[in-house]
């Protein structure tokens, strides 16, 4: 009987002990005094400024500026440019812009012009934000051997080996 009286005035004793720290640390991080008129860590903020301190944070600066470039694709590389040539992706580690074009013609174009807008995306992001322009022209379909195949077959080759 002892030795469970003993077990429970400890595990009490803990229990104080822990109750007392948690009380502390509570003290300290509000430093004993509560809210009040002044500007705190707390209160509540706009979104747009949540969005650029989360932004700033993560270090997504580069990737946030292009993804505005894509949105106004039109107004930099002009609209008869950009109904042929659109923006895919960037790539943050070679600080490429990958640009897909509905023609061979039109990637040439872009070709071509991927110095000047460079240049003019550099300016308008900042200096060393995009370094490359990679074109890609128009992409050819997936082959199809029509549309009745035997499960598991490889078309033409399989009569041959």
């Amino acid at each position: 009987m002892d030795l469970a009286r003993v077990a429970l005035r400890a595990a009490k004793e803990q229990a104080k002990a822990r109750g007392a720290a948690a009380q502390q640390r509570k003290q300290g991080r509000r430093g004993g005094v509560r809210s009040g008129a002044g500007r705190d860590g707390r209160d509540p903020m706009s979104l747009g400024r949540a969005v650029s301190s989360l932004i700033t944070e993560r270090g997504w600066e580069a990737p946030a500026a292009v993804g505005g470039v894509m949105g106004r694709w039109p107004q930099l590389v002009g609209p008869q440019v950009a109904q042929h040539c659109e923006p895919v992706r960037y790539d943050e580690e070679e600080r490429a812009l990958l640009v897909a074009c509905d023609s061979t013609a039109w990637a040439t174009q872009l070709r071509l012009l991927a110095p000047s807008l460079v240049a003019r995306l550099n300016e308008d992001l900042g200096h060393g934000t995009v370094r490359v322009i990679k074109v890609r022209g128009p992409q050819a379909p997936a082959p199809r051997y029509g549309p009745l195949r035997a499960p598991g077959s490889r078309g033409p080759r399989d009569t041959y080996g």
